[in-house]
């Protein structure tokens, strides 16, 4: 894919695509939290939001995380309207797959406070594949900087990370909403099996890029969503050790994958100059 320098034109239209959509975004915020309307999220659909309403579900305190992502999501959207971000090839290739996951996240809100769960779960898979897309620009842009590792890299990565346990639990939801038990060995055994596909497609996302700082931002919130997934069956309301034992360790093999992926990554920018200052003889 060739990512052509911005325009004066298309850095203007960008602007403004992603100014509306963070204004989509903030209002869904508002909606989603209780904010305009009565209630949050959590207290909509029945409850099957909530944390103890699934096996999957995150303990409560594992959503604190959003704050950390939303102030970097605002970091972006403002960073889009500095001067750097006039010539900065980044700021410009991933304004159209950052607005649509700016976009869909206030609609994700609003579908969920709604009792929507089907459309939650395909906004869900939107917000996961402009993300993706994300990964996808940054493998052809060349470093930038401090800016672009920060507002991009660890942004993304840690609403990407974050996403991925989010879209399995919003999964999980919906099939309870839909009549499936949300108890039991067969819920216990579908549960595991959705955990281990947050450890595969993990791994897989982690091999399918080399950018450090997306790395660390995406382990850190798979992760953290994983680990809370565990104290959740452990300790909260609804308790299963089977598929809290089983959310650990689907935290820790996160880690050491993306321990490895980081240190593999920053080994080889070391090896890079060194083998170019090897003379030849």
């Amino acid at each position: 894919m060739k990512v052509s320098s911005p325009t004066p034109s298309s850095v203007a239209g960008g602007r403004i695509l992603v100014t509306l959509a963070a204004v989509v975004w903030l209002l869904g915020t508002a909606v989603g939290t209780g904010i305009l309307g009565e209630g949050g999220v959590e207290s909509q659909a029945g409850g099957l939001l909530s944390d103890h309403a699934t096996l999957i579900a995150p303990h409560g305190p594992a959503f604190s995380v959003w704050l950390v992502i939303y102030v970097g999501m605002a970091g972006y959207v403002v960073w889009q309207w500095l001067p750097r971000a006039t010539t900065s090839v980044w700021a410009s290739a991933t304004r159209v797959p950052a607005a649509i996951s700016l976009a869909l996240n206030g609609i994700w809100l609003q579908a969920a406070f709604a009792g929507l769960l089907g459309v939650s779960v395909l906004v869900m898979a939107g917000i996961l594949v402009s993300l993706c897309w994300i990964v996808a620009i940054g493998k052809q842009l060349p470093k930038e900087g401090r800016q672009e590792l920060v507002w991009v890299q660890v942004t993304c990565g840690l609403y990407l990370g974050w996403i991925c346990v989010a879209t399995v639990a919003n999964v999980a939801a919906w099939l309870v909403d839909l009549g499936v038990p949300p108890t039991g060995e067969n819920a216990v055994g579908l549960t595991v099996v959705m955990l281990l596909v947050v450890v595969v497609l993990a791994a897989v996302v982690l091999r399918s890029t080399t950018m450090v700082g997306f790395q660390i931002g995406f382990t850190c919130t798979v992760a953290w969503g994983l680990a809370w997934v565990g104290v959740a069956r452990l300790t909260g309301q609804l308790i299963s050790t089977p598929v809290g034992w089983a959310a650990v360790t689907a935290a820790g093999l996160v880690l050491v994958v993306g321990t490895i992926r980081v240190v593999q990554r920053l080994g080889s920018a070391k090896a890079r100059p060194a083998q170019r200052s090897v003379p030849q003889g």
